[in-house]
């Protein structure tokens, strides 16, 4: 059984760090896309950043520049380096994942399994 366990969310002043975690339990694939989405209240799901298992990654537009997503070896563990966060990156961040190589139409296709999620607030 696979499970994907997120950590690290919290509360932050505008312009300031957080690290999240992803862990994924009982996931042996040797090919796989990882992603992080997020979702504020009253507002839709959006991809965050992917990175698949050769290391290729990809970020949304409203991020890239300060987010960065990383992956340890062995490669069962994933990181998203937030900076300069911003209110407006205040959500619910989740872990995200599918045995597939590449991480085709990251934002929109469809991911077997989902971590229960952590929190991020910005103030400003």
């Amino acid at each position: 059984q696979v499970q994907l366990v997120e950590s690290g969310g919290g509360s932050v002043q505008a312009g300031g760090s957080l690290r999240l975690s992803c862990a994924a339990f009982g996931y042996t694939f040797s090919s796989y896309c990882m992603a992080w989405f997020r979702q504020a209240p009253g507002k839709e799901r959006e991809g965050v950043a992917v990175i698949d298992s050769d290391g290729r990654t990809r970020y949304a537009d409203s991020v890239k520049g300060r987010f960065t997503i990383s992956q340890v070896n062995p490669k069962n563990t994933q990181y998203l380096q937030m900076n300069s966060l911003k209110p407006e990156d205040t959500a619910m961040y989740y872990c995200a994942a599918k045995p597939v190589g590449y991480c085709y139409d990251p934002w929109t296709s469809k991911y077997n399994y989902w971590g229960q999620g952590t929190q991020v607030t910005v103030s400003s």
